[in-house]
C-alpha cells in the first residue's frame, strides 16, 4: 500500500511539474450533490452528480457511498461516445441515449477510486466509480448503488482533467466550505 501511495504521489508530481493545467484535487459534497475541481483552493468547475440512495459508509455488500479521502487509481473510457456501455470496465460496443427508459448502465467514462483512510478501505474492491449514467433525470439527488453518477458529457470532461493518483475527497461538507472567500479590502487598503 505504501508504493502504491508513493506512486500516486509521485504522478501527481510529476503531472505537476510538467506544467499540464490540471486540477490538483476533486471534491464530492453530498449534501450539495456536487463535484467540484479545485486548484490550490481555487474552484475550476462544478458538476452535479449522484451519491447513493442507500446512505453513506463503506460495508461490503453496502450500496453506500464511502466518504474521505480516496483517490483515482484507474480510468477507463478513453474516446468512447456519449452514452457508450461500459461493462466491467470494458466498453460493449452499445450506445444509449440520456434517460432511455428502463436502463441503468455505467456509460461514457469510468474513474476508479481507491480509498486512501480506514473509513474507505473498501472502495476498490466494491469498484467505487465515478461514472456516467444513462439516468440524468435523477442527478442532483441521492440515486446510486454506491458509485458517483454524472451525465455523459459532464463525466468526460472531467476524466480528461483526472489524472491516475488525484485526490477525491467525499464529504458531508458543502463545496463552499473548500473554495477560500476573498474579503472586499476595506478603504483603508487600498493603494490608490
Amino acid at each position: 500500500m505504501k508504493s502504491l501511495l508513493a506512486l500516486s504521489i509521485l504522478l501527481a508530481t510529476a503531472h505537476l511539474s510538467w506544467g499540464l493545467s490540471v486540477a490538483t484535487e476533486i471534491v464530492i459534497s453530498v449534501p450539495d450533490q456536487q463535484l467540484a475541481l479545485i486548484d490550490r483552493g481555487k474552484l475550476i468547475s462544478k458538476y452535479p452528480i449522484s451519491t447513493s440512495r442507500f446512505g453513506l459508509g463503506d460495508g461490503n455488500g453496502t450500496y453506500r457511498t464511502p466518504l474521505g479521502v480516496l483517490f483515482v487509481a484507474a480510468k477507463f473510457g478513453d474516446r468512447l461516445p456519449a452514452g457508450a456501455v461500459i461493462k466491467n470496465r470494458v466498453p460493449t460496443g452499445e450506445v444509449v441515449n440520456p434517460n432511455a427508459p428502463g436502463r441503468d448502465a455505467i456509460v461514457s467514462r469510468v474513474i476508479w477510486l481507491r480509498g486512501m483512510e480506514q473509513q474507505n478501505r473498501g472502495a476498490r474492491d466494491r469498484c467505487i466509480y465515478i461514472h456516467g449514467t444513462p439516468e440524468e433525470r435523477r442527478i442532483g439527488t441521492p440515486a446510486s448503488f454506491g458509485c458517483i453518477r454524472m451525465r455523459s458529457r459532464d463525466v468526460i470532461a472531467l476524466y480528461d482533467l483526472a489524472h491516475i493518483g488525484m485526490h477525491v475527497t467525499i464529504t458531508q461538507r458543502k463545496i463552499d466550505n473548500f473554495i477560500p472567500h476573498d474579503e472586499e479590502p476595506s478603504l483603508f487598503a487600498r493603494s490608490d
